[in-house]
């Protein structure tokens, strides 16, 4: 792919490698540094390296190579499957797995586990590399995820995510006393202005999200809350919480960087429960996952210190 551009009067003396990563944000600054050293980007027709800074009015052109897909291999695991039938399959996931395959997590994925326990029975409609996946949850999150093992079962999933008619149901930990015994967070999500790995509370270029909260049991300075989802935005409960002062406990990319337990791996996020309308019975059927050991032994610690 080849993209060209003019570099206007206002960019005189800064660097080509800044300028055009201010130019194409979906471009990170170091895969534009690559390219620059490949000697990709020209300025009339002549490659130009990272250093060179620029007068204003050259036409720069970028030559992008097209991105080639990894193959996905399937890989024997032991998933702790819910519920599976010949439409969907329910797992619940541990913590640190990623659901699907991304730069630099090509192997041990769900969808890799899914893969070889479903063989040929997966949805296609998100491609190769989201074989079955019509929805996701973070890495170090927990819980009940949901996959499709054909294109039917995911065009009606789909749909019922669309319109927030599926039940999602999540427990978690934050820092501090929350004011309220309940409440509801109603600000949209996009990306964080200046840090392009986080999410924000974002008024301006953000989309819609709902979350509502529920006090299980206070602890101090941490409250143990339960979550309803209306909507499904990347880092959702995570961004909301942390808006209102209140962190996920061992979050340390919305919340503190040193983390008051050492041995906790992300976040205390649980996706506890998931409800939806079977897409071939039309049935409406609920999915369970247990709290998993770490939160357990965490809540009875918290319990032990009251007494």
């Amino acid at each position: 792919m080849t993209i060209q551009c003019t570099a206007g009067e206002e960019s005189r003396g800064e660097r080509i490698d800044k300028y055009l990563s201010e130019q194409y944000p979906d471009l990170s600054r170091s895969f534009i540094q690559k390219l620059l050293k490949s000697e990709a980007v020209t300025i009339k027709n002549r490659p130009v390296k990272s250093n060179y800074k620029l007068s204003g009015g050259e036409e720069i052109t970028l030559c992008i190579p097209d991105a080639v897909e990894p193959e996905i291999l399937a890989e024997p695991m032991d998933l702790d499957i819910i519920y599976e039938d010949r439409d969907i399959i329910l797992i619940n996931k541990p913590k640190g797995m990623v659901v699907h395959p991304a730069a630099g997590h090509y192997s041990g994925t769900l969808v890799n586990g899914l893969m070889d326990h479903c063989r040929d029975e997966l949805s296609g409609i998100n491609g190769v590399l989201r074989p079955g996946i019509v929805h996701r949850i973070d890495m170090d999150t927990t819980g009940v995820i949901i996959a499709c093992k054909n294109d039917f079962a995911h065009n009606h999933i789909a749909e019922q995510l669309k319109e927030h008619s599926i039940s999602r149901r999540y427990i978690a930990i934050v820092h501090g006393n929350l004011k309220e015994d309940e409440g509801t967070v109603n600000a949209p999500i996009g990306r964080h202005p200046t840090d392009r790995k986080k999410m924000a509370v974002n008024y301006k270029n953000g989309k819609e999200a709902v979350t509502h909260y529920h006090v299980l049991s206070r602890y101090g300075n941490y409250t143990y809350i339960e979550c309803r989802l209306e909507t499904g935005r990347t880092h959702q409960i995570r961004v909301h919480m942390a808006s209102l002062g209140h962190p996920l406990l061992g979050d340390r990319v919305y919340g503190p960087a040193r983390c008051p337990f050492p041995s906790l791996q992300g976040q205390t996020l649980h996706a506890e429960l998931l409800g939806i309308v079977h897409p071939r019975t039309g049935e409406y059927m609920e999915f369970h996952a247990p709290i998993p050991p770490y939160f357990e032994e965490l809540l009875k610690r918290f319990e032990r210190e009251l007494l």
